[in-house]
């Protein structure tokens, strides 16, 4: 179970309850210590919301003594602020996601050819590891044409920069090997699985580049 869900889930229970009328500091010292936990370690954004929170809960000490249902209110309150903590969190792990995958080099640090990445890719297929299987394909497309001196050897280049050598070599392919790079990052940097399809278009690009076959129309 996720912190955010325990979170909703007590937040779910109080309601059900009668209405709570904690002090100011009674109140922020339960909205400290659940997010306390180890689960809320990376809580830059979420350490402002708390502080802001807390500001509320001095402010409102007094109202809340009337209005008992305004400590209902600020449970809630503090739910829906943990969500967007939460969402721009998420949304900073992707800006690094995209950014690491804007300067990693995509062959990596081993010393393999085209025909060994080639059978990597052909077997994480046959066994479901759909994610291996393309970025292996990949790798394998990118290592086979530098063997064959088509393209320079660049270990330390990013997908599309390989990308945007081999487009210059085979430019009817060009749309075809940006959609593979943009596939290789988004799988290995972004989080997002691949399918079997997938894959297999990529090994079937492979093919094509290395004059093995005719792509299917």
């Amino acid at each position: 179970m996720t912190p955010l869900v325990s979170l909703l889930g007590m937040a779910a229970v109080r309601l059900s309850d009668p209405p709570l009328d904690p002090s100011g500091g009674e109140a922020r010292s339960w909205l400290r210590k659940e997010l306390a936990k180890p689960e809320y370690n990376e809580t830059n954004p979420i350490e402002r919301i708390i502080d802001w929170v807390s500001r509320l809960f001095d402010d409102g000490t007094g109202a809340a003594a009337d209005f008992p249902v305004i400590g209902t209110f600020a449970a809630i309150l503090v739910v829906l602020l943990l969500v967007v903590g939460v969402g721009m969190l998420a949304s900073r792990a992707r800006r690094t996601a995209q950014a690491r995958a804007g300067r990693e080099p995509a062959l990596g640090d081993e010393s393999v050819t085209a025909a060994q990445l080639r059978a990597r890719a052909e077997a994480a297929l046959a066994e479901g590891r759909f994610d291996d299987a393309l970025v292996d394909a990949y790798r394998a497309l990118a290592v086979q044409q530098v063997e064959r001196g088509r393209v320079d050897d660049l270990p330390q280049a990013t997908a599309h920069e390989l990308a945007a050598a081999l487009g210059r070599e085979f430019p009817a392919q060009r749309h075809l090997v940006d959609r593979s790079a943009d596939l290789f990052d988004a799988v290995l940097y972004g989080d997002h699985p691949a399918t079997r399809e997938q894959a297999i278009d990529v090994l079937a690009l492979d093919d094509e580049l290395s004059g093995r076959r005719e792509r299917a129309r």
